[in-house]
């Protein structure tokens, strides 16, 4: 493999699009409300939020690498430094410089967004680095669906929204509930592919500590809440009713969930879900303008 092919497969390219929805939502839900879009906080919100995932997702490459919870057994994707393709120490200063373009980015939206953006900007890089870093990391706790529903679907909407408006609003507080709970559903398949070698790592997840049926409920229960909250945006003349009909593709994984044996056949339904929520967060946002 090349240098930039090593590169991207360790960004974890296909998981991007849950940093992109919720920017692209909240930005769009106060476009339609206020008839205008201010243009480079919206661009600078979505590059700050891709890397901020991008840290992540080296930080935890390298992390779990050095913590020999990535072994020979893995089932999910090859992982850059756990295949020998990159240094634990040159992944981890990729996630030092995504971080960093982050931090830059976070000045600009702070010189905008004022102190709120502040706030949720630093605690958004602290949780970055404490996903998996830390004597006790998020990844490995039974925390990571919150956290996941926190940061890549509330605080990432209503800060998109924010930036535009300078408030925050019941609408964008759902439409960010909503692409969390399709968020931390990814994290439900992946932790649920992971259950047993992340036992025998003294991982704590939730599909560790519940039985595998729980964890299959769990993902539809994330699925399905979406459309409950997008029937009362409906209701109350937010959205159009169109992107209801998407709760037949939220079935159609669903279904996959409970019929795929655990193997690395579940990476496919991962990268569904995923896709899932960018598709959600498309149509949503069309949907508000039409």
């Amino acid at each position: 493999m090349s240098g930039f092919s090593v590169w991207l497969s360790a960004v974890r390219p296909k998981t991007l699009g849950l940093s992109v929805s919720p920017v692209l939502l909240g930005s769009c839900l106060a476009w339609s409300e206020q008839g205008e879009l201010h243009v480079l906080p919206a661009l600078a919100a979505l590059l700050a939020a891709i890397c901020i995932q991008i840290g992540t997702n080296l930080h935890n490459d390298a992390v779990d690498t050095l913590k020999g919870t990535d072994t020979d057994d893995r089932l999910g994707p090859p992982r850059a430094t756990a295949q020998g393709w990159l240094t634990p120490a040159s992944v981890q200063r990729g996630a030092a410089i995504a971080f960093g373009c982050a931090f830059v980015l976070g000045i600009y939206l702070v010189i905008v967004g004022g102190w709120p953006i502040l706030l949720l900007g630093l605690v958004s890089l602290a949780a970055g680095a404490a996903y998996s870093g830390g004597p006790r990391p998020i990844s490995a706790s039974p925390l990571g669906e919150l956290f996941v529903f926190v940061f890549f679907g509330l605080g990432a909407t209503v800060g998109s929204y924010y930036l535009q408006t300078d408030r925050i609003s019941m609408p964008a507080l759902l439409s960010g509930s909503m692409l969390g709970f399709i968020a931390a559903a990814v994290l439900v398949v992946n932790n649920y592919r992971d259950r047993r070698t992340d036992a025998v790592a003294g991982r704590r997840t939730l599909a560790v500590l519940l039985p595998p049926r729980a964890s299959q409920w769990e993902y539809a229960l994330l699925l399905l809440a979406p459309f409950l909250l997008l029937w009362r945006l409906w209701a109350t003349g937010v959205v159009s009713w169109w992107p209801l009909l998407l709760v037949v593709v939220a079935i159609y994984l669903i279904m996959q969930m409970f019929t795929l044996p655990v193997g690395k056949v579940l990476n496919q339904l991962l990268a569904g879900t995923a896709r899932f929520q960018l598709l959600f967060s498309l149509v949503f946002s069309a949907a508000l303008f039409l």
